[in-house]
């Protein structure tokens, strides 16, 4: 159990940081007491139409393809760090890894999700 108080420690103070963020944000909010804070700003310019718009799937594709492989950079980098530690179980591991993700990039080049349109 005592091996779990640094990690409590840890969510308490994330847990405080994220309420503490959110109460100070709504404390310094600014009013919405007229029309024109409400309104859309560009450089100075009006707006011209609606600001609401339908964007292409091909956005969230991408984005979904972007959190794939940064995950990868994430898990790679601490890796990277440890590697004469891990040994050869490591090195096993993380090419078992990477190639699940390079499965995945395979699947996504072949249903055309990287090509921009």
């Amino acid at each position: 159990m005592s091996g779990y108080i640094p990690v409590l420690i840890f969510l308490a103070l994330v847990l405080a940081f994220a309420i503490g963020g959110l109460v100070a944000a709504w404390a310094i909010r600014p009013s919405r007491g007229y029309a024109s804070k409400a309104e859309n700003y560009e450089c100075g310019a009006q707006p011209i139409g609606e600001a609401w718009v339908q964007f292409p799937v091909g956005f969230y594709l991408v984005a979904l393809l972007f959190l794939v492989f940064d995950t990868l950079a994430v898990f790679l980098f601490p890796w990277a760090l440890t590697i004469r530690a891990l040994g050869v179980p490591g090195l096993v591991a993380m090419l078992g890894f990477i190639a699940v993700l390079g499965l995945g990039w395979l699947y996504a080049y072949r249903e055309g999700l990287l090509e921009w349109k």
